[in-house]
């Protein structure tokens, strides 16, 4: 079988290396893919948002199954334009990738179902989202509706923070001006964030090993949100009653509610949780793989992925219920940044030491935000490698990691030094006294 993926990120070198260790792999094809990928499968110069030009491509090249990586090429019907053509494609329709592409759908779906959250608010007006504010007595988070690359949400302290973060998102348009047309306004919630994926096909639910991701920039969670600066797998915040609780409460019932809006979910249902003193409650839903938290699942994942996701498209996932296998190390993903990132970055610094790391057992170095320049392999954006290793435990997971790190040179290079402690560290609360019944009631506008 010939393969497709999607994307040029360090989650679609991922996915590529790991598809290409399946027996059935005739060929692995990157679309637009990196450095990283040229080592091992051929890539091809159709960026991801090309859906015309990928469709051609697969219908000309024959291929077998495309398995797509970003969230933009899913918020603009990659999946029904290949449906169409009668191409075997891995990901939710453009209808179901709304989950993801409108945090306001996402929180009314929410509320509909009683899938447990933060308390609520969507303004379509600055005004309005000024007015709301200073009603409230707590600290808030406040979220750019649309799409922004993991960067659109502003933890705040205070009213005046707040009210900033309204300025920078609806009038400024920082990021986008379609990504600003609404927000989301809510409630700050305490805890620690964990990552679930969940494989989805028909009434299938395989929920993938729990990572936690790490998403400001500097260590001890510090500075403005990223995509990800780094995350490991398993987190031992993810205990069993969590994610018993995430499986009843999240997934099912979101699963169901988008099949009664005749959205019918299929592909990787990404649950952002944070894990409170109540239990788990969900920040967010993203509709295709994390990244980084891809990374070290593929690390971890034994199971064959092109059998998995195959079966997932043509509706037989129930057939690896129970029977998916993991390496039982533990991975940590550790990324490296540009300088400047989240803001603006430079770019065009040569790496050194990647061949030196890439020597080292149990670690894969997966290129993200990289590209040729003449002989040498240079930065091209704001994160540029994710360096991952297993180890026996989580402490040598981190060792291995940080070593393959300290191989690694280019200018301006940044990254936290933290990756992993949390897993070292004793739970946040005491899970096995969680009762999920106690669901402070959302607050949610009419016009929503």
């Amino acid at each position: 079988m010939k393969v497709l993926v999607v994307g040029k990120g360090g989650r679609e070198h991922a996915l590529a290396w790991k598809l290409s260790l399946s027996p059935r792999a005739k060929k692995i094809f990157c679309a637009p893919g990196n450095p990283g990928t040229a080592a091992f499968a051929t890539n091809v110069p159709i960026a991801s948002d090309d859906i015309k030009g990928l469709v051609e491509f697969a219908k000309a090249e024959k291929i077998g199954l495309t398995v797509v990586g970003p969230e933009d090429a899913l918020a603009l019907g990659i999946v029904d334009a290949f449906k169409k053509e009668g191409l075997p494609i891995f990901g939710p329709s453009k209808l179901a990738a709304t989950l993801e592409s409108s945090k306001a759908f996402a929180k009314t779906v929410m509320h509909d179902a009683n899938v447990p959250t933060a308390d609520f608010k969507i303004c379509d007006h600055p005004d309005q989202a000024k007015t709301w504010i200073s009603t409230r007595r707590y600290p808030l988070v406040v979220k750019a509706d649309g799409l922004a690359a993991g960067k659109g949400v502003i933890v705040c302290s205070t009213q005046e923070e707040a009210l900033k973060a309204v300025e920078r998102i609806m009038v400024k348009e920082e990021f986008g001006r379609t990504a600003g047309r609404q927000i989301v306004l809510e409630k700050r919630m305490v805890g620690q964030e964990l990552s679930v994926l969940a494989i989805v096909s028909g009434r299938t639910i395989i929920p993938l090993e729990p990572c936690q991701d790490h998403k400001a920039i500097f260590d001890n969670d510090l500075g403005p949100n990223t995509g990800g600066m780094g995350a490991y797998c398993p987190a031992p915040l993810g205990t069993k009653e969590i994610l018993d609780q995430v499986d009843t409460e999240v997934l099912v019932p979101t699963v169901h509610a988008m099949k009664r809006r005749r959205m019918p979910f299929h592909g990787i249902l990404y649950a952002g949780i944070m894990v409170t003193g109540q239990g788990a409650r969900v920040l967010e839903f993203n509709c295709r793989m994390g990244d980084p938290e891809t990374q070290p699942l593929m690390m971890r994942l034994q199971t064959d992925l092109l059998d998995l996701l195959e079966a997932a498209v043509e509706n037989r996932l129930d057939e690896f219920e129970g029977k998916i296998s993991w390496d039982p190390r533990p991975a940590v993903c550790v990324v490296l940044a540009a300088k400047g990132y989240p803001g603006v970055v430079d770019k065009n610094h040569t790496i050194t030491g990647l061949h030196e790391a890439a020597k080292l057992k149990d670690v894969q170095i997966f290129h993200g935000a990289t590209r040729f320049d003449s002989r040498n392999i240079v930065t091209d954006g704001g994160r540029v490698l994710s360096v991952t290793a297993l180890g026996d435990d989580m402490i040598a997971a981190r060792a291995k990691a940080y070593e393959a790190v300290n191989l690694i040179k280019f200018s301006g290079m940044q990254y936290r030094t933290d990756i992993g402690l949390k897993a070292l560290a004793p739970l946040p609360f005491p899970i096995k006294e969680i009762t999920p019944e106690v669901v402070e009631e959302p607050v949610v506008e009419p016009e929503a």
